[in-house]
């Protein structure tokens, strides 16, 4: 499993996808940072956190698309599906690469909130937590993505088909307004990853998001290890 996750941590910087998502998010995020808290001189973070999601979401099929899809392409798979690492550690081996990414941007990026401290006096337990929502975001995009990137060997597949479906994930909340069906709106709520994130943006902790975005991640881990179960097998 370490050997598989040192692989994939060096890959990342053997190659342009770990310092186009590292110049990306630190681009964006410091822009977005930058444009809404600094600017309105204001401790509150709400829309950088925002912007922070959708950045998640476009920037997580770019760690993902190739952690499964290039083993098929390059027909390198067989020796995963052959090596005495277990399924389900290569699984997390893979997607523990990724998260570090993904963690390694986030604790990057909170030098911004430093500023703060200087002009007023942020809550930082709603910092934390907010941080501690972003990263289970990251989660939940980064195991779906790897799930999809494990049905085929088309890298940008991988990723069209990733970002789709983050976004519908997303989107599924802004279009109960268009809902006239309580029942509809409900699930539609239920379902979105942006709309589970609000109450941390209010300084609330909900338990209940985090097991939704938990619960995202083990299921798409779990799907990705049945896929390679069956080809190992089949």
């Amino acid at each position: 499993m370490g050997a598989i996750y040192k692989k994939e941590m060096r890959t990342f910087f053997v190659t342009p996808i770990g310092y186009i998502f590292l110049a990306s998010a630190f681009l964006i995020s410091s822009a977005a940072f930058c444009f809404t808290t600094l600017k309105m001189a204001s401790w509150n973070t709400k829309y950088y956190f925002t912007i922070m999601i959708f950045v998640f979401i476009i920037l997580s099929p770019m760690l993902t698309m190739k952690l499964f899809s290039e083993e098929r392409r390059t027909r390198t798979e067989q020796m995963l599906l052959t090596s005495p690492v277990s399924l389900t550690g290569m699984v997390l081996a893979k997607y523990l690469s990724a998260m570090t990414m993904m963690g390694g941007i986030l604790a990057l990026t909170s030098v911004y909130f430093i500023p703060l401290y200087s002009y007023a006096e942020p809550t930082t337990a709603i910092l934390i937590g907010n941080l501690i929502a972003l990263i289970m975001v990251g989660s939940a995009t980064v195991s779906i993505g790897i799930f999809i990137s494990s049905l085929t060997e088309n890298q940008m597949v991988a990723a069209v088909v990733t970002m789709v479906t983050l976004f519908l994930l997303m989107g599924a909340g802004f279009v109960n307004q268009y809902i006239d069906s309580y029942f509809i709106r409900s699930i539609f709520s239920w379902i979105s990853i942006f709309n589970r994130f609000g109450n941390f943006m209010h300084g609330i902790f909900d338990f209940g998001a985090f097991v939704y975005y938990a619960s995202i991640t083990i299921i798409a881990i779990f799907l990705t290890v049945r896929v390679y179960e069956k080809r190992r097998w089949g």
